[in-house]
């Protein structure tokens, strides 16, 4: 009897012991296979805070051009963007935006219609520009916004663009892309410098102007070094000249002929279009420009009507390139 009783103890310990070992085993096996199947989310960062996304767009809008740019250095395709033509009249780029990619209007009234036409995954946009029509670009898909112009204390442009171009990459899941992107124009900028100090043309500081009329009266405008364009100048060894009181969110302000006497001991770069070169028009004759010393001694560099002085990394480079190219041809 005694056997008996130990026996049957003896298969219930057993059993019990099974059980629990099952059920375990169970219960890691569900957690491995939740843990090998789940995808964490991708989190990054625009304007208005974070965003978290299941997986990386594939249909992606663009409503300024800066972030058109940014997907084409990264090796995306947008399939709408606004203001095509705007666009190859002043990013001069490789790679070409795709024949395929869709007019959705202009950059300051984009189209909500075509927009939501193309059935996107993710809109992006620049802030500042569409705030009234922010929720229903919302209602559409998934939208970031950004902003190019900091607040006075929050970083220069040329900060914010790098900024902005790490987010989408991280985004699109394309950060080796971006880091080459990016190293490949600090390897630019040496290269300019280098070239400018063999030339001897780096000793002198710039000022950087873009100018044109406005009601038959002259308009220049000066860079700040708040300015994505000074930044990019300042990257290839060259020191800004114009300096002034307060801040200017643009990086620049518009002034007059007679501002340039203070800092005439400067280079002095400049873009005009060809059909409002007022230098050569309102300007030319007049002695507070023609007596100023840059223009007397000829160190006066005119750059191409089309130059872009804002947009993404790949501008960046284009515009040192033509910088260089001022200076020493």
């Amino acid at each position: 009897m005694k056997k008996w009783y130990i026996l049957i103890i003896t298969i219930i310990t057993a059993v019990l012991l099974a059980a629990c070992g099952d059920g375990s085993d169970q219960d890691e096996q569900a957690g491995q296979k939740e843990d090998t199947s789940g995808k964490e989310a991708i989190t990054v960062e625009d304007a208005y805070g974070e965003q978290s996304f299941d997986q990386a767009p594939e249909r992606v809008v663009v409503l300024e051009w800066v972030y058109a740019e940014d997907l084409l250095a990264l090796g995306i395709q947008p399939v709408g963007m606004a203001d095509i033509e705007g666009y190859h009249n002043w990013v001069n780029i490789e790679p070409e935006l795709g024949e395929d990619v869709q007019d959705v209007g202009t950059r300051q009234e984009p189209n909500l219609e075509a927009i939501a036409e193309l059935d996107p995954d993710l809109i992006i946009t620049a802030g500042y520009r569409h705030e009234a029509i922010m929720d229903s670009l919302k209602e559409i898909a998934p939208t970031m916004a950004f902003n190019p112009y900091p607040a006075e204390g929050e970083g220069n442009q040329y900060e914010e663009m790098t900024g902005t171009f790490n987010e989408l990459a991280k985004l699109f899941g394309k950060q080796d892309k971006a880091d080459q992107v990016l190293n490949d124009l600090e390897s630019a900028y040496q290269q300019a410098e280098q070239e400018i100090s063999d030339a001897g043309m780096g000793e002198k500081p710039f000022v950087l102007s873009q100018a044109y009329s406005s009601d038959n009266s002259p308009v220049i405008r000066l860079f700040k070094d708040n300015a994505m364009a000074v930044q990019i100048m300042e990257n290839i060894g060259l020191e800004n000249a114009y300096q002034s009181d307060g801040f200017q969110v643009y990086g620049y302000d518009e002034t007059s002929v007679e501002t340039l006497q203070n800092f005439q001991d400067a280079r002095f770069f400049y873009i005009v279009q060809e059909e409002d070169n007022i230098f050569d028009d309102q300007l030319k004759g007049n002695p507070a420009w023609e007596n100023l010393r840059f223009v007397e001694q000829d160190e006066t560099y005119r750059l191409p009507g089309d130059t872009w002085t804002f947009g993404g990394p790949l501008s960046a480079g284009v515009f040192a390139e033509q910088i260089k190219e001022a200076l020493i041809e």
